[in-house]
């Protein structure tokens, strides 16, 4: 007599719909948000429409899912940054740099900003969210090194949050750019840009 399956535990149905996210990403990511329907990813999920449409109501509820999901899985923890902080301002900079790249260079990571790229005048809430949170521990610490240092006399900056943004803007965003738009970087070369741009910011706000 064959043995009936029963009912799939709490840890596998996690696993199904964390699969379920993340093949919708793929797929909303190869053929864009209006060309995939909720039928070819069930289909590639290996589950029902029904069962989807229990998850999700829509197409867009899916998607948002999907990309709040990305955003967990490359949002670094705060203790993560911290652990990079040494008495050496600049290759304390140069640290959060390089892992920040890093970080951005995750395939889910790169994954995210290309959706995003082209799907944010859809879902400028998304966009807004990955910011916020994935840059947010970044940007904390960022925050808490420039008013340390501002009060000791070494940096003059009086608006560290909007100095934390430029930051990330000048010493990441060229190489995170780079790297989601296909192209590979090998680590001395990160490592070179990485170092430029944060002498290149410490020169704009070094006491004088």
């Amino acid at each position: 007599m064959p043995v009936r399956a029963g009912r799939p535990t709490r840890a596998q149905q996690v696993a199904r719909h964390e699969e379920l996210l993340s093949i919708a990403l793929d797929i909303f990511l190869e053929r864009g948000f209006e060309q995939t329907t909720m039928e070819e990813i069930a289909t590639c999920v290996g589950m029902s429409k029904r069962t989807v449409y229990a998850y999700y109501e829509d197409k867009p509820a899916l998607f948002k899912a999907a990309v709040r999901r990305a955003i967990e899985l490359y949002t670094m923890p705060r203790e993560e940054i911290e652990a990079v902080v040494t008495d050496d301002l600049e290759e304390t900079l140069v640290a959060i740099g390089r892992q920040r790249v890093s970080n951005m260079a995750m395939p889910v990571a790169t994954k995210l900003q290309r959706i995003l790229g082209t799907q944010s005048f859809r879902f400028p809430e998304l966009f807004n969210e990955s910011f916020e949170k994935g840059a947010g521990p970044v940007i904390d610490v960022l925050c808490e090194l420039f008013a340390r240092y501002s009060a000791s006399g070494e940096i003059s900056i009086t608006q560290p949050a909007r100095a934390a943004t430029a930051f990330l803007s000048v010493v990441v965003g060229g190489p995170t750019r780079i790297i989601v738009s296909g192209n590979i970087m090998d680590d001395a070369e990160i490592e070179e840009r990485v170092r430029f741009a944060v002498h290149l910011f410490l020169n704009g706000v070094r006491s004088r």
